[in-house]
């Protein structure tokens, strides 16, 4: 009986154990049926990726019968079926363009001969309707154990609108460089660093060099002297800016210089940041013959000589910061005294330059004719706000009438900075001040006329903000206390020295900065009352 119980025990164990080992066994076929269902879902989804872009998978035979082994499916997108390219239907080399098959083929070769793991070539292939698609072909060499090549496989990648892109980018770069060739304009291509990296015909006839010959330098190298200066001066500044504009001179290469108008700017890439520079240049010789034309003109309506009214010592001048200018004074003698008139117009150049030449004929018309200072300044502002209105200029003016006694001074101030009184007995100052608003701009401005005694000895200087704002190479401007001082230590000079020494200072603290506003003074200084004469002009 314990013998049949054993028995029964024994088998109980052993059926446990079967069952045990039959749910391990399920469990590890549910492992694996899950675990075949995820590879066969990635396998699906890598498949859905590989027939939805223009990547396309190949593997060939290596050796003399390279036949197809594998094409993934879409090569449909070419219109051809997978079947008729792995069953040799179609050969692989019978859709690649005539023009690249033997380019393509000798490639192979080479790479093949060469012992090439991996080689990368670009060709064009045509699909079924006769359509040219550019391919880049990235091949892998599988080999066996012993190094032998068993298999080419890889990947075929649509390239044909990075091609498209491409080529429609080196005809459009094609057609920049063959307007830039044409333009008559100069044009220079630099580095980071402004050495050249190339420039157009017009900018090298300009200097008379060849490109090999300025490639690597700087425009500073072919700039005239002067030209040198101000670019070394302000080097840091103007490369710094993004867009910049100024005129200066180059050196040909026969020693004559050519006047040049520079436009220039900062080139940056994609993401904004900075690559090198670029700069037009402009000959500008025949527009500087016209403008020294127009400064003879100009110069010409200027006082040819200073009034020679006994006891009064009078001298003037004037410096543009162009070739033509808009600061104007004049000597204008009447029946009532001698009128002195500094004017600045708005701006500088040709426009401002006719804008005087109106004005200073407008005044002498008007100035010959009896009438107080206030009323011949009136009539002029109506004239000049007729002819101005709407263009955005003006004129600041400032007149003042010597007495025939010379023992008072009228005037009356149109916007512009007060004349400066100096008396060099009690070495004080004064202003000629008074309110009025700038010429052409109100029609009904209502001038102010003041008088006041004029006293032996004391000086009168009249000028324009050229002076004062004129700028260091540091940014400091001049000032009007600068303006006083050399007033006040060459006082004891006639009415010229001091002019001479106003602009001499001014000159000397610009250093190789270029004048940037025009600059007009005019000295009056009242003699003794028996002087009859001015002094030396």
């Amino acid at each position: 009986m314990s013998d049949t119980q054993d028995r029964i025990n024994a088998l109980e164990r052993e059926n446990e154990i079967l069952h045990r080992r039959l749910n391990d066994g399920e469990n590890a076929c549910i492992r694996l049926m899950e675990e075949r269902k995820a590879a066969e879902e990635r396998l699906g989804l890598a498949r859905a990726i590989v027939e939805n872009s223009p990547v396309m998978l190949f593997r060939r035979r290596a050796g003399d019968d390279p036949a197809l082994e594998y094409v993934s499916d879409n090569v449909r997108a070419f219109g051809y079926e997978p079947d008729e390219l792995l069953s040799g239907t179609l050969k692989f080399e019978d859709i690649v363009h005539p023009d690249d098959a033997g380019r393509v083929e000798e490639e192979i070769r080479r790479h093949t001969d060469s012992g090439s793991d991996v080689y990368t070539q670009e060709y064009r292939v045509l699909t079924r309707s006769g359509q040219e698609r550019w391919i880049t072909d990235r091949t892998v060499v599988v080999r066996d154990e012993d190094g032998q090549a068993l298999y080419h496989q890889g990947i075929l990648t649509d390239i044909t609108r990075r091609r498209q892109a491409e080529e429609e980018l080196r005809r459009n770069e094609e057609k920049l460089k063959r307007i830039l060739d044409t333009a008559a304009e100069g044009f220079l291509l630099m580095d980071l660093e402004m050495r050249i990296i190339d420039a157009n015909k017009a900018l090298l006839s300009m200097i008379g060099y060849s490109l090999e010959q300025i490639r690597g330098k700087t425009p500073v190298e072919f700039a005239s002297p002067h030209f040198k200066r101000f670019l070394l001066a302000n080097w840091q500044e103007l490369t710094a800016m993004e867009h910049r504009r100024f005129e200066g001179s180059c050196l040909h290469r026969d020693g004559h210089h050519v006047p040049v108008l520079v436009q220039g700017n900062i080139l940056r890439d994609e993401n904004g940041a900075p690559e090198g520079h670029a700069a037009f240049v402009a000959d500008i010789s025949e527009q500087k013959k016209a403008l020294r034309l127009a400064e003879e003109v100009q110069k010409s309506l200027m006082p040819d000589s200073t009034p020679h009214i006994p006891g009064l010592d009078v001298a003037g001048h004037t410096l543009s910061s162009a070739e033509v200018g808009g600061d104007y004074y004049d000597f204008i003698p009447g029946e009532d005294g001698l009128n002195v008139v500094v004017g600045d117009i708005s701006g500088h150049g040709v426009d401002a330059a006719l804008l005087m030449t109106t004005a200073r004929a407008l005044l002498r018309m008007r100035a010959t004719s009896p009438g107080s200072p206030r009323r011949l300044v009136s009539e002029m502002n109506r004239q000049l706000s007729a002819d101005l209105d709407g263009s955005g200029r003006f004129l600041t003016l400032f007149l003042v009438r010597f007495s025939p006694e010379r023992d008072r001074v009228t005037w009356v101030r149109a916007g512009h900075d007060p004349a400066l009184v100096y008396c060099p007995h009690c070495e004080a100052f004064t202003d000629l001040g008074g309110s009025g608003l700038p010429l052409g701009i109100d029609s009904d401005t209502r001038f102010e006329q003041n008088q006041t005694e004029l006293l032996p000895g004391q000086i009168i200087a009249i000028g324009t903000d050229g002076i004062w704002e004129a700028a260091s190479p540091s940014g400091e401007m001049f000032g009007k206390e600068r303006f006083r001082d050399v007033i006040r230590n060459h006082a004891d000079l006639g009415s010229k020295q001091i002019v001479d020494a106003v602009f001499r200072a001014v000159l000397r603290f610009l250093g190789d900065v270029r004048v940037r506003d025009d600059v007009t003074l005019v000295v009056v200084k009242n003699g003794d009352r028996d002087a009859s004469q001015p002094s030396e002009a």
